[in-house]
């Protein structure tokens, strides 16, 4: 093992998707798994294949697509679940199983009902059973953070001997303190007579808002695994954000003996797509990613800044991919130029074609706005497309007027045909989607409906995600335009042509650690 090394295991997609209201589609999973892959994560944890048709579906298409990350899936120490995970990763160039089983007294008696024997025998058993698939086998007792420090050491030093390489210590619940936890760390790996032949990870909830705090503490005490997501998404209060802990080591090398290999340029691109994707925005006072930052009202600290950026920074905004320069682009700004800006911003077009329609894109903005900012161009490179083949926008005239009911008028072109239809509702977003409703006969629920600008300013893109349901199903969609109803209407048609394609997606999934 490189002491010197720091792995990151995203979970984004598995953990992070557990989130109430972030699942994600298949296309969806993919552009991130891509983005984590530029990101340069060592690990993409891509699903829990057993949970779902779709879990299973994407884990198997980001394995044939992603190269230079490691792809893992997460199986319980079932045969079932092990067989379904080693099916999902067949074509993945780095494969990797991650099986649990829970080790606290209260999971064992009140969850699982099994005795400590037979907690030990199963994991054991799961890992043997992992490694006919692959050999890179990955291993958590859950809830670790409340087990009894004696029979969760004797569950590892087992793990190891049955051929598992990770060793990742959760603290499910988010119950641990810094101190604690890293004590926690330091007393497995010198209690563990095999310890030397495992790489030990951290798996840290937020429940207590601690879940940085405690990762770190970890990897002061010997711990080189860090399971995070972008943005800290994830069940509950959420996981250690990948954001927070990379740039924490980054920054403070004179703490930390290791370091990640990270490309943090690209930092802030990754965390607009993820919020962009699932609907969560991102709060302006986030550290690292918020808006607000790398931003400073405080007269004194302004003077500061001005004098000498370290006296209240103490990263660069660069770092992150946030670049500030005297270059603005507008709607009379060339090829050159734009190209000169997607460099600056780490925006890497996949050839002419991607390039021109990323310009086409920037100039149809902006015919719109008067001034184009970094956080436009970063969402029209990550954005996800607002309409299919099946339902195609054509036509929308919305009228608000004092106190009358607003009045939408929508033309939608469906499998080539021209239908229309006029409706009332209680605002213009509602009445152009009861305009919409009448013509699709959907059913569907609106069970999310969010807008975010995604920069400051009366011209200001709006940026509208919204989740419908059906039938437990659930689709996702994303729209965005200056004109805010307008794009409220194409997030709408962006989830029903993903309803329309998928009516019978299988959306259910099951807890892991």
């Amino acid at each position: 093992m490189n002491d010197k090394n720091l792995i990151i295991f995203d979970t984004t997609l598995r953990d992070g998707e557990q989130s109430p209201g972030a699942s994600m589609d298949i296309d969806e999973k993919m552009q991130i798994a891509i983005a984590l892959e530029e990101l340069n994560v060592d690990i993409i944890e891509a699903g829990f294949p057993i949970a779902s048709i779709g879990d299973f579906k994407a884990v198997q298409e980001i394995s044939k697509v992603v190269t230079n990350s490691g792809i893992c899936a997460l199986a319980r120490a079932l045969d079932k679940d092990i067989s379904t995970a080693a099916e999902s990763l067949k074509d993945a160039k780095s494969p990797r199983i991650h099986t649990f089983i829970a080790t606290s007294p209260i999971h064992m008696e009140k969850k699982l009902k099994m005795s400590p024997n037979k907690v030990l025998t199963s994991a054991v058993t799961a890992i043997e059973l992992a490694k006919t698939f692959t050999n890179d086998v990955e291993f958590s007792p859950e809830d670790a953070g409340r087990s009894e420090l004696k029979f969760l050491c004797e569950v590892i030093e087992a793990a190891i001997d049955a051929g598992a390489k990770t060793i990742n210590i959760p603290d499910t619940v988010g119950y641990n303190l810094p101190h604690q936890f890293g004590d926690l760390i330091k007393n497995i790996i010198s209690s563990v007579s095999n310890s030397d032949k495992a790489i030990f990870s951290v798996h840290c909830h937020n429940d207590l808002g601690l879940a940085v705090g405690n990762s770190l503490s970890a990897v002061m005490n010997g711990a080189r695994q860090v399971e995070c997501t972008i943005n800290g998404l994830g069940e509950r209060a959420g996981n250690a954000a990948l954001e927070e802990i990379v740039m924490t080591v980054r920054t403070r090398q004179d703490v930390f003996k290791c370091n990640t290999k990270i490309d943090s340029k690209k930092i802030l691109k990754c965390s607009r797509l993820v919020s962009s994707i699932t609907g969560f925005p991102v709060q302006p006072n986030k550290a690292i990613v918020g808006k607000n930052a790398f931003a400073h009202e405080s007269g004194i600290h302004q003077d500061g800044i001005i004098k000498s950026r370290e006296t209240y920074e103490i990263m660069r905004a660069e770092d992150i991919g946030l670049v500030s320069n005297s270059l603005v682009l507008g709607k009379h700004s060339g090829r050159n130029a734009f190209k000169q800006k997607l460099i600056d911003l780490n925006i890497m077009p996949k050839g002419n074609s991607d390039f021109d329609n990323l310009f086409y894109k920037f100039k149809d903005l902006a015919d719109k706005k008067h001034e184009i900012f970094d956080e436009d161009l970063i969402n029209l490179s990550s954005n996800v497309k607002v309409s299919a083949n099946l339902i195609n926008f054509k036509y929308m005239n919305v009228i608000t007027e004092t106190n009358k009911k607003p009045h939408a008028h929508i033309k939608l072109e469906i499998d080539g045909v021209l239908e229309e239809a006029e409706s009332t509702g209680d605002g213009a977003v509602d009445a152009a989607y009861n305009a919409i409703e009448s013509i699709i006969k959907s059913d569907c629920k609106l069970t999310l409906y969010s807008v975010n600008n995604i920069t400051s300013g009366t011209d200001a893109q709006g940026e509208v995600t919204v989740r419908i349901t059906k039938n437990n199903s659930v689709f996702n969609g994303h729209g965005a335009d200056t004109d805010i109803v307008k794009a409220s209407v194409l997030a709408l048609l962006n989830a029903l042509n993903k309803f329309k394609e998928n009516p019978e997606t299988n959306s259910s999934k099951k807890r892991g650690i």
